[in-house]
């Protein structure tokens, strides 16, 4: 009787053992839910633009635009958070968009970070929009670039920074004139550019 009533004893205490473990794994779990991440589309627009000059007023106001319109705009300080890669972030953007919508203003061009997201747009062959805010197109040139490489990659920097700007400023684009311009109705004409080229690159 006291062998039958031990072996009892040790059944039952592997059969609740047996059930703990079945409960310490996930899919037991009656409440247990797993979940697959879903995979983030690519932005459709990619914004380039010179944050200081447009951030608080065009570019800020037509990312929004966009986005209430149902598109996927990137716009580096709306889409980038703490721990993201800078260059890998904005290569990865501009190779994966599909139109590139290059907000000039009057000092545009003094950024070493602009004028390479401009000239990675035209490497890549995307479609481009200029939009020339309180500039005219003659009066942007590359001048000298630091960025603390040598003196011949630095020429070789400007050279390729040259080409892709003087691209760029033959390519038919919007002006918009902030002193004189009506802010709604060029963010409507500026969207529905941007929306056509879409169309078209799909």
């Amino acid at each position: 009787m006291l062998i039958a009533g031990k072996v009892a004893v040790i059944a039952a205490t592997s059969r609740l053992q047996a059930l703990s473990n079945c409960f310490s794994r996930p899919y037991c779990r009656p409440n247990h839910i797993q979940t697959v991440p879903v995979p983030v589309p690519p932005h459709d627009v990619f914004i380039s633009h010179r944050g200081p000059d447009t951030r608080r007023n065009l570019s800020g106001l037509l990312y929004d635009h966009l986005l209430r319109l149902g598109h996927r705009p990137f716009l580096d300080y709306r889409n980038m958070k703490a721990g993201d890669k800078l260059s890998e972030t904005i290569d990865t953007a501009i190779r994966d968009c599909k139109v590139g919508v290059v907000v000039f203003s009057p000092r545009f061009c003094e950024s070493s970070y602009c004028l390479h997201e401009l000239t990675l747009l035209i490497d890549y062959k995307k479609r481009v929009i200029p939009i020339f805010y309180n500039v005219k197109p003659s009066q942007l040139r590359v001048g000298d670039i630091y960025n603390g490489t040598c003196v011949s990659d630095q020429k070789e920097l400007e050279i390729r920074f040259s080409r892709a700007l003087e691209e760029a400023k033959n390519i038919v684009g919007l002006d918009f004139n902030s002193s004189k311009g009506y802010w709604s109705e060029f963010l409507q004409s500026a969207s529905d550019a941007i929306i056509e080229q879409i169309s078209q690159s799909s």
